[in-house]
């Protein structure tokens, strides 16, 4: 397929994902939350990202591609499979992404179904009691042809819609904010967080790798810990995402 009918057909499918077989879930609206997620996973999102979310008593979600375990990719190497059991036993969340990285759109519902089902038998094969229950689009271009299966198969899938989850949203379809570098600035990373306690809403930020000189896909120590204060300031509670459908009760 030609990339310009190729970037069409993504677009289009990405916009009526956001519409169509919708999974509504009504929020509790019982106080602001916030997640943070970490896509692929470079090895610095595991080496310098977790610790990180750790000094504040806090764990992520780790959307991680089996195929891109040990890889280099052009901009990071991917983590490897030590690097995930460590961050599964100290208590963050591991999700899927598809195993090889193919965007959803670009897969057929039996390729899909091989590329989920590869990556959760990666996963679990490392230790028996990870559970795989989220899913994320990768590059964040959302499928309408798979969104019903996907439904059936996940807890919730995210995309990169930005902007904060509240009232009644599609669990098939979370929204997501850029914690990147390139994309947001401190000033931005507090407008979010003050529109999540304004809607009594639920924050996700995402980003790749970790890094005092990241790529244009990741973050800086330090713009994570901004985004880590923000929340401590505000007593916003820091949850992964499985922990934040749990208090919503999703």
């Amino acid at each position: 397929m030609h990339p310009r009918w190729s970037a069409l057909k993504a677009r289009v499918s990405n916009r009526l994902a956001r519409h169509l077989f919708a999974a509504p879930h009504r929020l509790p609206g019982t106080g602001p939350m916030v997640s943070f997620t970490f896509d692929d996973a470079p090895k610095s999102a595991a080496t310098i990202g977790a610790p990180i979310l750790e000094a504040y008593g806090a764990h992520g979600t780790y959307y991680i591609s089996g195929g891109l375990v040990d890889q280099w990719c052009g901009n990071w190497t991917g983590v490897s499979a030590d690097d995930i059991i460590g961050l599964h036993r100290r208590g963050h969340e591991l999700a899927c992404h598809t195993f090889s990285h193919t965007r959803a759109i670009d897969l057929d519902t039996e390729a899909m179904t091989a590329e989920t089902e590869k990556n959760r038998h990666y996963l679990s094969s490392l230790d028996p009691s990870i559970k795989i229950e989220n899913f994320a689009y990768p590059y964040g271009f959302g499928a309408v042809s798979h969104k019903r299966r996907l439904g059936k198969i996940f807890r919730s899938v995210r995309g990169i819609l930005p902007g904060v989850n509240s009232g009644t949203v599609d669990l098939q379809y979370l929204r997501a904010t850029p914690l990147i570098e390139v994309e947001i600035d401190r000033e931005g990373i507090d407008r979010a967080f003050e529109e999540a306690a304004a809607k009594n809403g639920w924050l996700i930020f995402y980003t790749h790798d970790v890094k005092a000189a990241p790529s244009s896909y990741g973050c800086s120590p330090s713009l994570l810990r901004h985004a880590l204060d923000a929340a401590s300031r505000r007593n916003i509670p820091v949850l992964s995402v499985a922990e934040a459908l749990g208090r919503a009760g999703a």
